[in-house]
């Protein structure tokens, strides 16, 4: 009869959305989802609740002595150690978590400071396996630091009900005067790089101006070259076209004649340089054929020397 009567209300209660209070008044508990709950009688273990409303008759000694979730955690763990070439740095591992359903009662009875339990194991492993690498190495190494630490967690933490279900290193921070250094290595080696490929560019340039300006005067000598072949010619065709249409006079004769046109010529240029100074000539009735003369004597001394 009593136990038609606790039904009765419970369902009378259940139907009227009764609180937890009520609950425990009427001998009932409900769990929530992800969640189960540790049924003790007289303060001795009995049974795991899973999720859902049990009847729990407080007056033969029963109780709950506590929930246990078993949603995912997350603990982040903050470590500084040292590194094998003197550089402290603060390791930040992320440790993702949680409790197994059906080793609740190992999860629940065995530790009570999960968090500090996890934390004491990831400091041993970080402080252990750090301090064999230089800086460089543990950047490039933390899958494997976080991979023993895993490991390590798995090994130690499954005898307590729990399961390691991800281990990151989520940040690796010197000291804040080595990463200053750091950057200032980094950034000398860039403008070294870039000094270098600077003055390749300008070697490259130089190189260029070079070339062109050989390659300039090559041609300003075959030009030059053919410009005096050309008067060459011109000069031949003169002298002979002159021997043949004014008889009596011979190539000599009309090859001083152009030799003394072109002095003049050039002497009258001169004068006409705004830059030039005075130029005395000899002036007289034999100084033409001194000019002539001595003109011809420095063409054949000339000649005499090459």
């Amino acid at each position: 009869m009593p136990w038609i009567l606790v039904s009765s209300l419970v369902g009378l209660g259940v139907g009227f959305g009764f609180d937890k209070s009520m609950g425990n008044l009427l001998c009932c508990v409900q769990v929530d989802q992800s969640t189960v709950a540790i049924k003790e009688q007289f303060g001795k273990y009995q049974d795991v609740l899973q999720p859902g409303c049990h009847f729990l008759p407080w007056c033969f000694g029963f109780q709950l002595a506590g929930h246990l979730s078993l949603r995912l955690q997350q603990l982040d763990v903050r470590c500084e150690t040292k590194t094998k070439d003197n550089v402290f740095v603060n390791v930040v591992a992320s440790i993702q978590y949680r409790a197994l359903a059906d080793k609740a009662n190992d999860a629940f009875y065995k530790l009570s400071n999960t968090k500090g339990q996890i934390q004491a194991y990831v400091f041993d492993v970080i402080r252990a396996s750090v301090p064999k690498l230089n800086l460089d190495d543990v950047f490039e190494q933390k899958n494997e630091i976080a991979k023993a630490v895993e490991d390590e967690l798995e090994k130690a933490m499954s005898a307590y009900g729990y399961e390691i279900v991800q281990t990151l290193i989520v940040d690796i921070e010197p000291d804040e005067h080595v990463k200053r250094a750091m950057n200032e290595i980094n950034a000398a080696a860039r403008m070294r790089v870039a000094a270098n490929e600077k003055a390749e560019a300008e070697k490259i340039l130089q190189i260029k101006r070079a070339e062109g300006e050989a390659e300039s005067k090559y041609l300003s000598g075959l030009g030059i070259a053919r410009q005096r072949q050309a008067i060459v010619d011109g000069l031949r065709d003169s002298v002979l076209g002159f021997s043949v249409n004014v008889p009596g006079t011979s190539a000599k004769d009309v090859m001083d004649m152009v030799l003394l046109t072109q002095y003049f010529d050039t002497m009258k240029e001169i004068g006409a340089s705004s830059k030039s100074s005075a130029v005395f000539l000899p002036h007289g009735p034999g100084a033409v054929r001194d000019v002539a003369s001595q003109i011809r004597d420095g063409l054949l001394q000339a000649s005499v020397d090459h």
